[in-house]
């Protein structure tokens, strides 16, 4: 256990750049708390312990404002940065060196059973308030940007965007951040080509209604 904390607070200083001290980390970092939490009581759930590995799960959700179950699966050196609202579901596969940030939902889509969580590889970063919704695979090293609704699958290296999220980019190089004034904006591109569209249509019948009354003219002379 004490290697997984020394673990997660060197994961705590390279993600995040507020972060000053141990001591700081230890006791103002939820998401830190919330991992920690989770790492004692998916062991029981495993072990089939009833109960216990829910209220642990229902502590942390109250003390942390994170609510993972204690059936979901995740790697090391996971990070949630911020965390309030996060929900993990319960079939929820978490690669290595993942990060996600506050209002993150790793749920399903309805009552079906089995597998119906989200897998995310390694080095996924999952922005403020997405969602990623079903028995879906996010390939290493997406990003998945603020405020996404992703309901398919994800290949690896790619930025998805949008509602439903949409793959917007492809990266050559896989250590690339989630820059999010420089993302795609598919939705707003697709409006400004309509935009554009609608102005040289205007301009058409313009040129069209002119000619017709020029040409009434004429045979009016």
């Amino acid at each position: 256990m004490f290697a997984a904390i020394r673990e997660q607070i060197d994961t705590i200083f390279r993600e995040d750049p507020a972060a000053k001290s141990v001591v700081e980390i230890l006791l103002c970092y939820p998401g830190l708390h919330a991992a920690l939490l989770h790492r004692i009581s998916h062991p029981l759930y495993k072990a089939g312990v009833p109960l216990l590995p829910r209220l642990i799960s229902q502590f942390a959700r109250w003390m942390t404002g994170i609510e993972i179950h204690p059936g979901a699966t995740i790697g090391r050196r996971f990070f949630i940065d911020h965390g309030m609202g996060v929900v993990i579901g319960e079939t929820a596969e978490i690669g290595d060196d993942v990060l996600i940030y506050q209002g993150v939902t790793l749920g399903g889509t309805g009552k079906e059973s089995g597998k119906r969580h989200p897998t995310l590889g390694n080095k996924v970063v999952v922005g403020g308030g997405a969602k990623v919704l079903g028995n879906i695979t996010i390939g290493d090293n997406a990003r998945i940007g603020a405020g996404s609704v992703v309901i398919h699958s994800v290949p690896e290296n790619s930025t998805v965007v949008g509602i439903p999220g949409k793959v917007v980019r492809t990266r050559a190089d896989a250590s690339e951040t989630l820059d999010h004034g420089k993302l795609p904006d598919p939705e707003g591109q697709a409006i400004a080509d309509l935009t554009r569209r609608v102005t040289e249509l205007e301009a058409t019948l313009k040129e069209l209604a002119d000619s017709q009354l020029l040409s009434n003219k004429s045979r009016a002379i």
